[in-house]
């Protein structure tokens, strides 16, 4: 793939805010079919320019107006907001008070940072395909629980461009919701709890919610590959000990004989299975399998930034933003086929940049040519890149918001028709 080049950065945003970047799609979704007057109107972007400029409160009267400035300002970054009572970009002519965010998507965060005390392989903005593996993990059981737990139909999940995934839920019912029912949210999918001190962060008791039943079943998916073989999390003694300042003091020895005996993190996890799960040890409390699902849920459990999630004015990194480290677009993700997402097969800007002037040049030729006629449609530039597969990605979300909208329209008519 293309190297990117952070200092050509300015010279490849004008190009992509002029010819690739997915206005319609954009508009679309943020506009929700225009039902609620002055709902795209009163959203706020904020933009983040070179050198660290950054300027909040950004307004937008249509999608034409959002081109227009984009295209003018060439943001590095771009987040959106809320939706205000007022228009964001007059709020310093409305009297003090007045200005309120009142609705916004339900968003959650999730950052590779904070699993550094659980990954082996990579620490703070790095990541691999190794402990790529947790966000997989994340993703499916944040999903499995909006969906089925909460009943949320719209969900749309986004590559953050560097070491992360951000969710954006878009039902209307959820975009009305209070911070505090937010806070509920992401409180009822929080089991890792504790800073840097804290070495236990999973305390289960011996009933277990089905959520985090569930979330266990997702996990064991994955852990022999993603936590035994690929972070051998219990390679060697001091690995382990990390493992045993989880469990009772009462069997530590038991199993540091175990694990001294035995030769790979595979063996070492059956062995404490079988410890934490004898008789002999469930005879005292503290002991059962309930420890050593602490311990997998320690080691692979989604870890979401909460002040993100329960403010409404939180501002979010906008999809198909562009991330000035590593040049990858903010790529909506196809949760069907979530376990093939490539965090390093992500176009950068310089790889779609420079795929639309090698189709540009040859188009070029060929007029010269005469090959090409007048007539025939023009295609989208981004449909000439690999940004093709992500913006179809994030029409088929599109699509079945439009699908649900008319649906409640629909609705609404017939229940006015039966009064």
């Amino acid at each position: 793939m293309e190297p990117f080049d952070p200092a050509e950065l300015p010279e490849l945003l004008k190009l992509y805010y002029r010819r690739l970047f997915p206005y319609a799609q954009y508009y679309r979704w943020l506009n929700y079919g225009g039902v609620t007057k002055n709902y795209f109107q009163h959203r706020e972007f904020s933009f983040t320019l070179k050198d660290d400029i950054y300027i909040r409160y950004q307004s937008f009267s249509n999608q034409s107006d959002l081109e227009k400035e984009m295209q003018k300002m060439n943001p590095y970054k771009i987040d959106i907001g809320a939706v205000y009572s007022h228009r964001p970009s007059q709020h310093n002519t409305v009297k003090l008070g007045a200005f309120q965010a009142q609705e916004k998507e339900l968003v959650f965060d999730i950052d590779m940072t904070d699993y550094d005390d659980v990954r082996r392989c990579c620490s703070s903005a790095d990541i691999c395909s190794k402990c790529w593996t947790l966000m997989t993990m994340a993703m499916r059981i944040i999903d499995r629980a909006l969906k089925e737990d909460f009943g949320f139909k719209h969900r749309l999940w986004v590559y953050s461009g560097r070491r992360g995934v951000h969710c954006w839920v878009c039902d209307e019912s959820v975009r009305k919701l209070s911070s505090a029912v937010r806070s509920g949210i992401v409180e009822y999918l929080s089991l890792v709890k504790g800073g840097q001190d804290v070495k236990k962060k999973v305390h289960l008791s011996e009933r277990l919610h089905p959520f985090v039943r569930r979330s266990i079943n997702i996990i064991r998916k994955y852990f022999e590959e993603y936590a035994l073989v690929g972070q051998d999390i219990l390679e060697n003694k001091e690995n382990w000990e990390k493992i045993l300042a989880l469990v009772p003091e009462t069997i530590h020895d038991e199993l540091q004989k175990g694990f001294q005996r035995l030769h790979s993190s595979s063996q070492r996890w059956e062995y404490l299975k079988k410890v934490v799960n004898t008789s002999q040890n469930m005879k005292n409390d503290k002991c059962g399998p309930w420890l050593e699902w602490e311990i997998m849920l320690q080691y692979c459990f989604p870890r979401l930034d909460i002040n993100v999630s329960k403010g409404i004015n939180h501002l979010l990194k906008s999809p198909f933003s562009v991330h000035p480290k590593t040049g990858r677009i903010s790529v909506p993700i196809d949760f069907q086929k979530v376990d093939q997402f490539d965090p390093f097969a992500v176009p950068t800007i310089s790889a779609i940049c420079r795929e639309l002037d090698v189709v540009s040049s040859n188009e070029k030729d060929r007029e010269e040519l005469g090959g090409e006629s007048e007539s025939k449609p023009r295609i989208r530039d981004y449909k000439k890149t690999s940004l093709a597969p992500y913006v179809k990605v994030f029409e088929q979300f599109l699509e079945n918001l439009d699908k649900s909208r008319k649906g409640e329209l629909l609705k609404k008519s017939d229940l006015q028709k039966d009064f």
